[in-house]
């Protein structure tokens, strides 16, 4: 999960082999010829192409992902290893237990909303600042992008809102069992882990069990995630994206069970 904003990705002047360049509509190449340690930049497969639904899906199906910023091409990526999230083992640190407890014990005031704000979610994620980091890669072309693709039903955000406003949250693509998380954002403390808790929580109850990273960073690995060969990535995104589907995009507030113990009647 790319979170939020990142410093520039690194010129791509010096290259020890050619990249590849794609016309819109051409196959993706093999993942196996993405850059490698010994490459200028690990995990770049390809630059070109375009970011239409069709493209994104085949993508995402096959390990690969857009990643670059406003004064680059289109740039797709399949970085080995890969940083996932088990949904089995995520981590809940007992400071998190407390506050989802008592966010769910405030149903009055707090709760999770599923889809309800998607654009505003993928614009507060470009938009959230980071300590010691400049510059998005959620441009003006991929909120254009992932838009559509939320609207062909396959990107979704998941949402903290507390009375009526909403203060943090994520957004990710998802296709048949397999989900990918994008980014995240928080307006409050702990806004985004609450937002993400319940992302883990929702995938329990439907039977996601794992939820892609992407990158490796020190929160993510903090919260249960690890790194895991692109082989094996890849195998069990074959596996859970012909998968049915959750039937329905909605967070009910039984899914905190998957968590926390159920609360009494």
């Amino acid at each position: 999960m790319r979170i939020g904003r990142y410093d520039l990705l690194p010129p791509l002047t010096s290259r020890s082999r050619p990249l590849p360049w794609l016309e819109p509509g051409e196959p993706f190449p093999p993942v196996a010829s993405a850059w490698t340690q010994d490459d200028p930049v690990p995990g770049l497969l390809a630059g070109g192409g375009a970011l239409d639904v069709a493209t994104l899906l085949d993508g995402y199906s096959h390990g690969i992902f857009p990643w670059f910023s406003d004064d680059q091409p289109i740039l797709w990526w399949s970085p080995d290893p890969r940083m996932v999230l088990p949904t089995a083992e995520f981590r809940l640190h007992r400071s998190l237990r407390k506050t989802l407890q008592a966010f769910r014990a405030d149903s009055g005031r707090c709760e999770i909303r599923i889809d309800h704000a998607f654009e505003r979610v993928i614009a507060a994620c470009a938009q959230a600042p980071r300590e010691g980091q400049s510059g998005t890669w959620i441009v003006a072309e991929m909120v254009e992008a992932y838009t559509r693709l939320h609207r062909a039903g396959h990107a979704h955000s998941v949402e903290t809102w507390v009375d009526g406003e909403l203060v943090g949250g994520l957004y990710g693509v998802a296709i048949g069992r397999a989900m990918f998380g994008e980014s995240m954002f928080a307006h409050r403390t702990d806004a985004s882990k609450i937002a993400l808790a319940a992302l883990v929580c929702f995938c329990r109850r439907h039977g996601i069990e794992l939820i892609d990273c992407q990158q490796n960073t020190r929160h993510l690995a903090s919260l249960g995630a690890r790194e895991w060969p692109r082989s094996r990535f890849l195998a069990h995104v074959d596996a859970a994206r012909v998968l049915p589907p959750p039937a329905a995009w909605r967070f009910e507030p039984v899914y905190w069970n998957e968590l926390l113990p159920p609360r009494p009647e």
